[in-house]
């Protein structure tokens, strides 16, 4: 495979942009529907492209789904799931720029956690990271102040089961592929949704309709996109690019909901993301 970091980094941004629009498409929808019925039916068009994808990859279903570590990838599965039905209530009782602020950790979540989960060493410069970024955090969420919110745990819960299925993910590509690990959490996921959105199925109007199919699309082009990114590039490389979903879905929260920026939540989430920077700066000189 021919490294191309220009256009994985370019790839990364479309990325990056097109997840930050179907973050601003599911608050739009949460906002009036019920969050599972939502992430439901974003999950069955997810699962038929996931199948897809694997399946081409893999030469058939059964050679996609096989694997040696069921359990493991059938908790990534319901982790992911989870994880998506909280992130998108935060989005709705906060909003995208706190949310994706607060979510913004989840980086910092999973090299605090690589030794503990996976056996990995965390050098004591990358520590130092760690314990700044949750400064950064606790910015955000200013507690003991009158402008704390109990909502604003739950994109720092949603960033805790993210940096969870981070870790889990590189644990299960021990042994399976990233096609199978792929076809795990579509369909586990798609078949976790449906046993309990079912219960919460709403009439939708017609013009939600059409946003219901913007937000498949841009889920399936999303992941599309991010394949596409590790193909043509090494992940160290475009990694920090990721952090332009928080600049593109607070530009969305601020100009179509009209989402208001306080200055700890930008102050925090600067300190945060120049955290995981440096973390991953220095995961990728340990590489070298």
């Amino acid at each position: 495979m021919q490294s191309n970091t220009r256009l994985g980094i370019l790839l990364m941004i479309a990325t990056t942009f097109v997840f930050a629009v179907q973050d601003g498409i599911s608050q739009h929808l949460a906002s009036n529907y019920n969050v599972l019925m939502i992430v439901m039916i974003r999950y069955w068009f997810f699962a038929a492209f996931v199948i897809t994808i694997a399946t081409r990859q893999s030469g058939s279903v059964r050679a996609a789904a096989a694997t040696k570590q069921p359990i493991l990838q059938i908790s990534r599965g319901v982790l992911l799931a989870t994880e998506i039905c909280v992130m998108v209530t935060g989005f709705v009782y906060l909003g995208l720029v706190e949310s994706h602020a607060i979510f913004a950790c989840y980086p910092l979540l999973i090299a605090a956690l690589s030794g503990p989960v996976l056996g990995e060493t965390v050098g004591w410069r990358r520590w130092v990271a760690i314990a700044i970024g949750f400064v950064g955090v606790l910015v955000i969420l200013q507690p003991g102040f009158a402008v704390f919110a109990p909502a604003a745990v739950i994109p720092l819960a949603a960033a805790l089961m993210f940096a969870l299925y981070g870790l889990l993910t590189r644990y299960a590509a021990r042994k399976d592929s990233t096609a199978t690990s792929f076809f795990w959490t579509g369909t586990v996921g798609a078949v976790v949704m449906t046993a309990v959105g079912l219960w919460f199925w709403e009439p939708m109007i017609l013009t939600d309709w059409y946003w219901m199919g913007a937000l498949c699309i841009t889920g399936a082009t999303g992941h599309w996109l991010l394949i596409k990114t590790y193909e043509v590039a090494e992940a160290s490389a475009v990694q920090p690019f990721a952090y332009l979903q928080l600049v593109f879905a607070s530009a969305i929260g601020l100009m179509i909901f009209g989402e208001a920026l306080r200055w700890n939540v930008a102050l925090g989430g600067a300190i945060v993301v120049g955290a995981g920077l440096f973390t991953l700066w220095r995961a990728r000189q340990k590489t070298v």
